[in-house]
């Protein structure tokens, strides 16, 4: 059953590994298929180098479980997954990361200001931060959503970074672009001391 969107799904996992994003199993990614309603979702505690689109698992967005295999379970994260995709009708790909340098910042509860043409363009150009969850719970899957109300992107205090978009593809292109610029704002911040760089206005990315 959604095989394809299966095998999209363990391809970025599999490159958001190699790429230090997600490194020691940690990270989800799943896919919104709007004909059946369904999501495909990667499971828990698989290592991504033997990752394949056998252990993807496919829930609806009450979050019941359609299919699986029976080894796994679908992310414990999988709560935020559809709480995001039933908050925001136009998503149809998440990728949740723990690559550094975002991370560094959600630990820091600090959101990532527009500084270079290299960020994001899209709302106002800043990754936002969403309250402290615990991992897996309602509480964080209903934080998290109503800060992606008007953002494609956020950091998650004290744990990573997410991203969504109308595909996976675009999805994990603009995690990559948060990791960049978090890197970006990391350098610029202690090559100043700490004192804040000079924000572009939105007219200007825009």
């Amino acid at each position: 059953m959604l095989d394809t969107l299966k095998e999209q799904v363990v391809a970025v996992a599999k490159e958001a590994e190699r790429l230090g994003m997600c490194r020691h199993k940690s990270g989800n990614f799943s896919i919104y298929d709007p004909e059946t309603g369904y999501v495909v979702i990667t499971p828990s505690g698989v290592a991504r180098d033997v990752l394949g689109p056998e252990h993807v698992c496919v829930m609806d967005l009450s979050g019941r479980v359609i299919e699986r295999a029976a080894e796994v379970k679908p992310s414990s994260e999988a709560m935020m997954h559809l709480y995001i995709y039933k908050e925001r009708k136009d998503i149809r790909a998440i990728v949740h990361t723990h690559a550094r340098y975002s991370t560094a910042f959600s630990i820091m509860n600090k959101p990532i200001s527009p500084l270079s043409m290299s960020a994001p363009t899209w709302q106002d150009g800043t990754v936002p931060v969403a309250p402290y969850g615990r991992a897996g719970t309602v509480d964080l899957a209903e934080k998290v959503a109503e800060v992606m109300k008007e953002y494609d992107c956020c950091l998650m205090e004290s744990h990573g970074a997410i991203a969504a978009d109308k595909d996976m593809d675009a999805a994990f292109l603009k995690a990559q672009y948060v990791e960049e610029i978090a890197e970006m704002y990391y350098i610029t911040l202690a090559a100043g001391n700490g004192a804040e760089p000079h924000v572009l206005p939105v007219e200007e990315l825009q």
